[in-house]
């Protein structure tokens, strides 16, 4: 079974609020709420993987030094296995806005649990709302 290796993000604002992406329709998983993020390309490490991905996405800046490392999920899908390392990020340049047709949703931590999401995201719902 292939690894695919996904960085991911909990971009947190001045409110405590973190930032859900809705995967969009004719994608796998779509409707499903995620963290914002996606596939670490080879040559990349996850920290620069998710500042190229949150430039491609969102239209917002950020730098490694913002990433604090806070959790990961290691989830067997039917046709792979994914590793996707979470960052907690407070701080970035610009203003989240969707640039490939997600809705984008700020939502408290105690909130999360009422997201339908991937079941790899679900284990880190409990670590987010334990910072928050």
């Amino acid at each position: 079974m292939k690894t695919i290796l996904v960085s991911a993000v909990a971009l947190i604002d001045i409110d405590g609020r973190v930032l859900l992406a809705q995967r969009p329709e004719g994608k796998s998983m779509e409707g499903l709420w995620e963290f914002p993020g996606g596939k670490v390309e080879p040559g990349e490490t996850p920290e620069i993987a998710l500042i190229r991905e949150l430039e491609e996405e969102l239209g917002i800046n950020t730098w490694q030094s913002c990433l604090a490392p806070l959790s990961f999920a290691s989830h067997s899908y039917e046709n792979f296995h994914l590793l996707m390392p979470l960052f907690a990020c407070r701080k970035w340049e610009g203003t989240p806005i969707s640039r490939e047709n997600q809705a984008l949703k700020w939502v408290r931590a105690k909130d999360l649990k009422n997201y339908p999401m991937p079941e790899a995201d679900i284990p880190l719902i409990p670590v987010l709302r334990d910072l928050l």
